[in-house]
């Protein structure tokens, strides 16, 4: 059996699946074909239908629910691991951000949604891929921009200075953890088969952190040119016991997101089955 799988390169992600595509644990008969794309590209692959499972931001997952379920395995969440809103050394203050131009990493991401919350008449948005963010903030391309990954660990290092840490706002309001993203799997392929996964991608992740604070190659393979210090940074910020499985309050603070999806779009989102169980 093979299932293709979309995830991001980044330390987080390839941490989580190291095990699992590299055979590291036993699969069984279970192969995977991995395609390593940028987060916005996954959601709007996620919105064709276009893998088997794949890492989404959770912002677009109101929009893939009809076909894909939510695996309590592998995903991002957490508490002071949020977007953040930076800008320039003098640049705009927070009473600005309205009328200002503002870069983020894709409309259907958890970073959108989260930015969203905060500043509901922000008018001059402009969708960039995450990684160029920083770059079109010192370049005065944009304003200010919404930075995720990990830029939360270099902004500083460019001279950009944060507006507000959109994270810390989410929490203030909502009192949930912060669901940045998941992995989310075809409803079409059945419970048997979702369960079967799901086993295996926490076995890698609990293999991943019982071998930790190792940094595999495959993860320096994909990780940009980072220091090993950033990456395991990266780490720290995003894998963690949610990683391993949602629990009730995780899946609690999903609902929450859709929750404030729906009152952002004036849209019902229907939470039965949301998550595989």
């Amino acid at each position: 059996m093979k299932l293709t799988i979309g995830y991001s390169p980044c330390p987080n992600d390839t941490f989580i699946f190291d095990a699992l595509v590299n055979k590291k644990i036993d699969t069984g008969d279970i192969d995977v074909e991995v395609v390593l794309e940028d987060v916005q590209t996954l959601n709007e692959w996620a919105l064709q239908g276009k893998l088997d499972a794949t890492k989404i931001s959770y912002g677009v997952l109101p929009l893939v629910l009809d076909h894909y379920i939510v695996l309590p395995a592998g995903g991002a969440l957490g508490k002071g691991v949020g977007p953040l809103l930076i800008t320039r050394q003098n640049g705009i203050d927070t009473d600005a951000v309205h009328e200002s131009s503002i870069a983020i990493p894709g409309e259907n991401t958890t970073a959108h949604m989260l930015f969203s919350l905060a500043f509901p008449d922000a008018a001059h948005k402009k969708f960039t891929l995450f990684s160029k963010i920083e770059e079109s903030v010192t370049n005065a391309s944009v304003d200010a921009g919404v930075i995720i990954h990990e830029n939360r660990f270099t902004y500083q290092d460019k001279g950009l200075v944060k507006l507000m840490d959109l994270g810390e706002y989410w929490e203030t309001q909502t009192g949930s953890p912060i669901p940045l993203g998941g992995i989310v799997m075809k409803r079409t392929l059945g419970h048997e088969l979702q369960t079967r996964f799901n086993t295996l991608i926490r076995r890698s992740v609990e293999y991943a952190f019982a071998h930790y604070p190792a940094v595999t190659d495959y993860v320096k393979e994909h990780a940009q040119e980072m220091s090993e210090q950033v990456m395991r940074q990266h780490i720290d910020l995003y894998v963690n016991n949610y990683s391993i499985d949602l629990g009730e309050e995780g899946r609690s603070a999903v609902e929450v997101l859709l929750d404030v999806y729906s009152n952002l779009h004036g849209t019902t989102v229907d939470k039965q089955q949301v998550f595989l169980t």
